[in-house]
């Protein structure tokens, strides 16, 4: 688990300096008013503003409705009525915090029939004050005439997310100059031989302190512990560290942005992205890690038992551990969530470590093996593990589309609730829920699934059920598929690159034909919630390309180090139970000043985020490694 402690480079130090810097600018900088003259409502939250709705219709009363564009097929949601004006000249005035996230259409109902009311498409913005006026062309007409006017303007939310990115390539910036200075023979040497006067010649030869491939493969660590591989592609733990510190970020709430927040039901937004992105990697690191130890002459059946305690710890840590149900207070079976992200990972991870177990042939470092189809060798070597894998996609489709659930259309994909207009509001996740709910019970599935805000859902529903686990055990095969590529192809760059641009082509053609390019209206949309085949195939597009992308510029090039996100990588499985462990805990958490404040919450997010890069880091340095 631990190895020897290093000394710490010129580089290291200016690093962890500079991000403790950056975390003080950002807790002061971004929890300042943007503009002190203005004071919102003490009544709004965040993403919403203040509408005043004038009722200048004599004699009639008038009902307001809204509808947001984000909610599809939906029923429109009663926002406030306002009771009639007895006199011209003094209307009536109700005042109401309306949805400033995404643009909303306004539903205007009268008392009198025949009364024509208009519709109204609007985009409020955040801490906006609005004036909505309502009122008839003349007393003898049914007409109506209605208007928006802007009585104070919104703030620009968005700001503290530029103020943020300037943080951050400032700090860039100073790390770009220090290196420079680093890279520098005299000044390195100086610094070096006050540091660590008896090791200047070593780090001489190093790669400007990262660890040295004759430190890496030390004799004397034990076979237990994780020492790095001669080998070892930075690339793979550089994508694992970016997947699992924007997983972070966007746990600890993303500066309460939506689009830092995952999708109420179909779509993507960046939260949506990253474990899939986890899961994909990890299968890469599946068919490498095994592909090592069978060369090194591990039996199949002693690699099992590791794959069989690996899974049994991540399920372990996911139920008692990382489980949002304490919420509900103390844990006990009552209430006690069974899926989560942990569980999914370690059921997907033994699924697809057997299916290559089953099939794995050791690939020399030169390999020679023959096949009819040279080009093709990755794949076609283990035809029985694709044979499979479709077998597990027919099972997923043949469920979520034949499966009769009671009480809801066949093939049912909505989010229930006010979806599909009202028509199945307890069908939430359709087959999924349904299994989930039929196979664990609803207290032991997640109780605020993120439909439940727009889409006004009352049921449980878990994005990590059952059913999906089948696309994450897909996903996780594609990564096992990249893996492959790195075995057959091994420093033969172009054609492991030309391979990455090859599947993602292929993904996302397939993609494209399943959601007909749109958010809901394909035959089968994204969504992580459901975690649906185009999901999938969506987030592995997106994964082949990043990886290629990281691949030629920290392995081949080598023009990037893959810092910071390359510590996170070594050690994930510790970064990821610490920020849940530690959520509520100070420095992650502290009282804001005013919490509805995208800038507070966006300070506090990215502070806490950049701790656990910070800690990794130094994690990295002590050669420490939590490895399950």
């Amino acid at each position: 688990m631990a190895g020897p402690g290093r000394g710490w480079g010129p580089s290291a130090t200016l690093c962890v300096a500079v991000t403790a810097l950056s975390a003080v600018l950002l807790a002061a900088g971004l929890t300042q008013p943007h503009d002190l003259s203005r004071r919102r409502p003490l009544e709004l939250k965040i993403d919403q503003a203040l509408l005043l709705v004038h009722n200048e219709l004599i004699n009639e009363n008038l009902t307001v409705s809204w509808l947001s564009d984000y909610c599809f097929q939906c029923l429109y949601q009663d926002l406030v009525s306002v009771p009639m004006s007895t006199t011209s000249r003094k209307p009536s005035i109700v005042a109401v915090a309306v949805d400033s996230q995404h643009p909303i259409t306004l539903q205007l109902n009268g008392t009198r029939s025949g009364r024509e009311l208009p519709r109204i498409h609007y985009h409020f913005g955040e801490f906006g004050n609005y004036s909505l006026v309502v009122k008839s062309f003349d007393s003898s007409t049914k007409m109506s005439f209605c208007d928006i006017i802007i009585n104070e303007s919104p703030v620009n939310s968005h700001l503290p997310i530029l103020y943020a990115f300037l943080i951050y390539m400032g700090i860039l910036s100073i790390l770009t100059v220090g290196h420079i200075f680093v890279i520098i023979n005299p000044i390195r040497n100086w610094f070096y031989k006050k540091l660590h006067p008896g090791d200047t010649d070593r780090l001489i030869n190093s790669e400007l302190g990262s660890p040295t491939r004759a430190d890496s493969t030390s004799s004397d660590v034990p076979a237990t512990a994780w020492t790095i591989s001669q080998r070892r592609l930075r690339s793979l733990d550089t994508f694992r560290g970016l997947s699992l510190i924007i997983m972070v970020f966007v746990n600890y709430g993303g500066g309460k942005y939506w689009f830092f927040r995952h999708q109420s039901w179909n779509g993507l937004t960046l939260a949506d992205l990253v474990f899939p992105w986890f899961v994909f990697i990890m299968g890469t690191s599946i068919s490498l890690s095994l592909n090592s130890m069978l060369r090194r002459g591990c039996s199949k059946w002693k690699v099992l038992g590791k794959a069989l305690w690996r899974s049994f710890l991540l399920f372990l840590i996911g139920v008692i551990i990382v489980n949002p149900n304490y919420c509900l207070g103390p844990l006990s079976w009552g209430n006690l969530r069974i899926p989560g992200v942990l569980q999914r990972l370690g059921f997907t991870y033994l699924v697809v470590a057997v299916l290559e177990l089953l099939f794995a042939k050791a690939v020399a470092e030169n390999d020679t093996l023959e096949t009819p189809y040279f080009a093709l060798r990755d794949i076609l070597l283990y035809w029985p593990q694709w044979v499979f894998i479709l077998t597990l996609e027919a099972i997923w489709l043949g469920l979520t589309f034949l499966l009769i659930v009671p009480g809801c259309p066949k093939g049912y994909l909505g989010p229930g609730g006010a979806g599909d207009f009202g028509k199945y509001p307890n069908c939430t996740g359709g087959a999924a829920g349904y299994i989930d709910h039929l196979l664990l019970g609803e207290r032991h599935i997640y109780q605020h699934p993120s439909s439940n805000v727009l889409y006004q859902t009352t049921v449980a529903y878990d994005p990590e059920g059952i059913l999906g686990t089948i696309n994450s055990i897909f996903m996780a095969f594609l990564g096992l598929q990249a893996g492959k590529i790195f075995l057959f192809y091994k420093d033969q760059h172009k054609q492991m690159m030309s391979r990455f641009f090859i599947w993602s082509v292929v993904m996302g053609i397939i993609s494209a034909i399943l959601t007909k390019c749109s958010k809901d209206e394909g035959f089968i949309p994204a969504n992580k919630n459901l975690w649906s085949i185009s999901y999938v195939t969506t987030l592995s597009c997106f994964a082949f390309m990043l990886l290629l992308l990281i691949y030629y510029l920290v392995d081949v090039k080598r023009w990037w180090s893959g810092a910071p996100f390359f510590y996170p990588g070594m050690n994930s499985i510790l970064v990821y139970v610490g920020h849940e462990v530690f959520e509520n805990y100070f420095p992650f958490k502290w009282k804001m000043k005013d919490n509805q404040s995208h800038g507070e919450h966006l300070a506090q997010n990215l502070v806490a985020t950049s701790i656990w890069v910070i800690i990794s880091y130094l994690l990295y340095r002590k050669r420490i490694f939590w490895k399950i």
